[in-house]
């Protein structure tokens, strides 16, 4: 009879399956391990009080989408640092939500590296015309200047936020007040099927949430490590916006728990009829 792992060593080996597998089911450990799904289940309990690892039903994923570590970033990264971070992952996320859009509209861009890259893929559009942008990001209103006049591009105003070069409160919001945009696109820190969409800046959640509010059709754009996240400052719940893009490294569990609340998930870069990648939403 093989002989069962103690409790330290079949943790570590589950933090090490769970990091190799992005997903591990409770059955799964119970059949390697020689232990009833009871004891996996508080080997799983342990490890995400320990920070390594997230649990959802029926397992775990890893913590922070950085290989079961659990580390997450003490202070908000810098834009620029934020910038040079899942370049590839972003800029495919950027490419299917400029999709999206269609000539005569009016769209709103939240400020970000991963909005920075839909206004990107915006000014590639040829085909667009007639598209008003209202934006709270000093640098996606800057790329997006050549394209004036095919572009009417609107700044909020706001009190200006150097890390990020976004503007917030005061001022920030009042334009949402008074009007009524087609999309939007709004970026996160964090989506949580429990807890939501969430920011690491509270002017900044504040101002998204008045984004959300003033658009007749919302996306919310979050690369896989942000997927599992949660912040201080929450935006709304995920059934609050009409469709997740992400990158094609999000875990399909942590999909199936957006999609089961009713979130739509197109998956960027996913293969042509796989389960993570929808119809193209209609606008």
């Amino acid at each position: 009879m093989t002989d069962v792992p103690g409790a330290a060593r079949r943790r570590e080996l589950t933090l090490a399956l769970v990091a190799e597998r992005g997903f591990v089911r409770v059955a799964d450990l119970a059949s390697t391990f020689g232990v009833t799904p009871v004891t996996a289940r508080a080997d799983l309990d342990a490890l995400e009080r320990g920070g390594a690892i997230r649990r959802v039903h029926g397992g775990a994923v890893p913590m922070n989408g950085a290989a079961g570590t659990g580390d997450r970033p003490e202070r908000e990264p810098t834009f620029e640092q934020a910038l040079e971070a899942s370049v590839r992952p972003k800029q495919a996320i950027g490419e299917a939500a400029a999709a999206l859009v269609r000539s005569g509209q009016s769209v709103i861009l939240d400020v970000g590296t991963t909005t920075l890259q839909i206004a990107r893929a915006l000014r590639r559009r040829t085909d667009l015309d007639d598209v008003t942008i209202f934006t709270n990001g000093l640098s996606i209103a800057l790329e997006l200047e050549p394209e004036i006049p095919r572009f009417t591009v609107v700044v909020t105003g706001g009190t200006l936020r150097p890390k990020q070069h976004s503007l917030v409160h005061p001022l920030a919001g009042s334009m949402f007040d008074e009007i009524h945009v087609d999309l939007a696109f709004i970026g996160g820190n964090g989506v949580d099927a429990a807890h939501g969409v969430t920011n690491a800046n509270l002017p900044e959640a504040q101002v998204k949430t008045l984004m959300l509010r003033a658009a007749a059709r919302v996306v919310i754009v979050a690369d896989a490590s942000k997927l599992g996240e949660v912040h201080l400052g929450r935006i709304a719940p995920v059934d609050a916006f009409n469709l997740l893009i992400t990158d094609a490294a999000a875990p399909e569990v942590l999909i199936e728990e957006f999609e089961a609340l009713g979130l739509p998930v197109l998956v960027a870069g996913a293969e042509p009829g796989s389960p993570a990648d929808p119809p193209q939403p209609t606008t």
